[in-house]
């Protein structure tokens, strides 16, 4: 059965901006290539942590948005869990309500964007 999920990843703060990229199309390709569906996808760039994790105060947090069958989830969370680059990783299955704020939080940042320009 198809469901809704969203995908949390913090990379390692010492990457540059074209291996933070490569990760990321990394995730992004595993995930077409399994059969999910990329609903939305956001680069929330260098951010300090709430605590440090290995050793490291900051790290790159982006976060995906997709329909997928849940035996995939197994498979992508083992890649995260592979990779060297990933500090910390959350994977979580959208209900409803979480599906409606995330459109509405979609919405208000892409209005935002607009207005900028």
């Amino acid at each position: 059965m198809v469901r809704d999920y969203e995908t949390v990843f913090i990379l390692t703060p010492v990457l540059s901006e074209a291996q933070v990229k490569e990760a990321v199309k990394k995730f992004k390709d595993f995930l077409t290539s399994n059969g999910a569906e990329m609903v939305n996808e956001e680069n929330w760039g260098l951010k300090k942590l709430a605590y440090p994790i290995q050793k490291k105060s900051t790290g790159f947090y982006n976060l995906f948005q997709f329909k997928a069958e849940g035996s995939i989830i197994d498979k992508f969370e083992v890649e995260l869990r592979r990779d060297e680059r990933i500090i910390r990783f959350l994977n979580i299955k959208l209900d409803k309500y979480a599906l409606a704020y995330s459109f509405k939080r979609k919405d208000r940042l892409s209005n935002a964007s607009k207005e900028e320009k």
